[in-house]
């Protein structure tokens, strides 16, 4: 039985099977392995895929010639159909997920009764994404069925978000107003006669304000209306988005530290940059309402 589970831009394929068991003809035998072959083949290599079920046979304590798929750390004797499961596992490059760690034998056995105990029951994943898998073992207070142990495999999988790109409405980029661009609006307006409207009070207000709008949308542009990135930063300059991009350095070392020395001292380097992104923010706000209230104050001068 095969399902296959999409989320996000993961698609997921998990098999169960059930092995024949060992005093079975080899013409059974052989029927099912070309059926898990055909099943397997018929996957993408760019989809998870995971296989579990009881096999009806032992890959034994040992890798032996077999260190591509098993991990060292099974469980009793190899027999001839453990063989078989590790030929087909090497064959597709696949890892036995349940001899990759090294656990108590009550972990280790998947089916026990009064006369024997034994490994039978596999957890399988290609071997590229063996990496996913952090841990696999039997659970031995949770039976499925008499003498079946109940086998466990903790796999996490990173969903990568995708950013919603939302239309919005385009906004007028003041962040590029400068004391030249606020000379050029200033003739701008001029020759439009922003300041020689007549009528009412509402009249004389709306002629003004296309005016404005128009001459400001030439002179310093509008944005696409997308949403994304960093909300707020369109006043930015240079000076801040560098220490910006400094404390994004300086918080990466930090993380990948591993001495508590080299902890500490990346630890007291990320602090130190961060009080300047704050302090290069205060100076690049100031220096922004500065120069919103000079333009302001040469309108004024103008309308006179």
């Amino acid at each position: 039985m095969t399902i296959k589970l999409v989320v996000s831009d993961c698609t997921l394929n998990v098999i169960s099977a059930y092995a024949p068991q060992a005093g079975l003809d080899e013409e059974i035998k052989r029927r099912f392995w070309e059926g898990l072959d055909d099943v397997v083949r018929s996957i993408p290599p760019s989809e998870r895929l995971f296989i579990g079920g009881d096999f009806n046979s032992h890959i034994g304590l040992s890798a032996d010639g077999y260190t591509e798929v098993h991990g060292g750390f099974g469980f009793g004797e190899r027999n001839e159909g453990g063989t078989s499961l590790l030929d087909f596992a090497k064959a597709f490059n696949l890892v036995i997920a349940n001899s990759c760690f090294p656990k108590r034998e009550e972990h280790l056995v998947t089916y026990q009764s009064s006369v024997a105990k034994t490994q039978i029951d596999y957890l399988i994943l290609r071997g590229c994404d063996r990496r996913l898998c952090k841990d696999c073992k039997v659970i031995p207070g949770e039976t499925l069925a008499t003498q079946y142990r109940l086998l466990v495999m903790d796999i996490g999988i990173r969903i990568k978000r995708k950013k919603r790109s939302i239309r919005g409405r385009p906004r007028i980029m003041w962040g590029a107003l400068t004391k030249d661009k606020a000379q050029d609006l200033e003739g701008r307006l001029s020759a439009m006669g922003a300041w020689r409207s007549s009528g009412d009070a509402n009249t004389m207000w709306s002629t003004m304000e296309n005016y404005i709008r128009k001459a400001v949308r030439e002179v310093l542009g509008t944005s696409s209306g997308r949403t994304g990135g960093h909300k707020g930063d369109w006043w930015w300059n240079v000076v801040v988005q560098g220490k910006v991009e400094a404390k994004k350095a300086a918080y990466l070392r930090l993380i990948r530290s591993t001495g508590e020395e080299e902890k500490r001292a990346n630890n007291e380097r990320y602090k130190c940059v961060t009080m300047c992104v704050f302090s290069a923010t205060d100076m690049r706000s100031m220096e922004f309402f500065a120069d919103g209230f000079d333009y302001l104050k040469g309108c004024s001068r103008v309308k006179k």
